[in-house]
C-alpha cells in the first residue's frame, strides 16, 4: 500500500510499526525478532503489519534501507572536511545507536563478507565522488576513494555500539565526548592528509 493512499490513522499505525520494529530488530536481530512483540508494542495486529510490509523480512528491509538513507541525508559527506564528517557520524551514532545495531545484525545474519548491501542498493557513489574531487583538489591523499571512505567510517565508529572495546552513550559527560571528537578529528586529518603516500589501489 503506497503511503499516499494511507489515511492519517493508517499512516500513524504504520509509523508505530516502524518504531516498534526498529527497536525490536536492533535488540534481537533478524532471526530473534518476534512479530508478536512488534504488533503488541505498535498496538496493531499481524494482518496490518503484513499488509504494509509483506513479511518480517520485508519489514526489516524497509527499516534497514531507511536507516542507510538517513545516514546519507542527515550526515552528508564533505570531501573537503572528512574529519568533520567523521565527527558528525560519531554524533549520529550517539543519537541513533539502533541504526548501527541494524547494520551489525545485517552483517552477522545476512552478509558476512563483502559489501553490506547488494551493489544495486549501495549508496556510496556520492561519497566516492566527493572524496575523488577532494583528491583532485589536493585536499586528500592519493589512494582508492573506497578504501579511504572505509577507513574514515571505521574511525568514526571507534566508540560506537559495534566497538569491542567501549561503546559510548549520550548519557556520558559532554567533556568526554568533546575529548573524543577532538582526537577523532586529529586522527582522521592525519590519515587523509595529502602527501601521506597513498594506498595501493591494486
Amino acid at each position: 500500500m503506497a503511503d499516499k493512499l494511507l489515511t492519517s490513522r493508517g499512516a500513524a499505525t504504520k509509523q508505530r510499526i516502524v518504531d516498534a520494529a526498529t527497536e525490536e530488530f536492533a535488540r534481537y536481530g533478524i532471526a530473534g525478532a518476534r512479530v508478536e512483540r512488534i504488533v503488541e508494542a505498535a498496538r496493531t495486529n499481524r494482518a496490518q503489519l503484513y499488509a504494509y510490509f509483506g513479511s518480517k523480512d520485508g519489514l526489516f528491509d524497509a527499516i534497514f534501507f531507511a536507516s542507510l538513507e538517513r545516514i546519507v541525508n542527515v550526515v552528508p559527506i564533505d570531501g573537503a572536511d572528512l574529519a568533520g564528517w567523521a565527527v558528525r557520524l560519531y554524533d549520529e551514532y550517539l543519537r541513533r545507536p539502533d541504526l548501527i545495531r541494524l547494520a551489525t545484525w545485517t552483517r552477522l545474519e545476512r552478509r558476512p563478507a563483502g559489501h553490506l548491501v547488494a551493489d544495486a542498493d549501495r549508496l556510496d557513489d556520492p561519497k566516492l565522488r566527493a572524496i575523488a574531487e577532494a583528491q583532485a583538489a589536493g585536499l586528500v591523499r592519493a589512494g582508492d576513494p573506497f578504501d579511504l571512505m572505509t577507513m574514515v567510517i571505521a574511525m568514526s565508529m571507534a566508540w560506537s555500539p559495534v566497538s569491542n572495546v567501549y561503546a559510548a552513550t549520550d548519557a556520558e559527560p559532554a567533556e568526554v565526548h568533546d575529548r573524543r571528537r577532538a582526537l577523532l578529528r586529529e586522527c582522521v586529518r592525519s590519515v587523509i592528509a595529502p602527501g601521506g603516500g597513498g594506498f595501493n589501489a591494486h
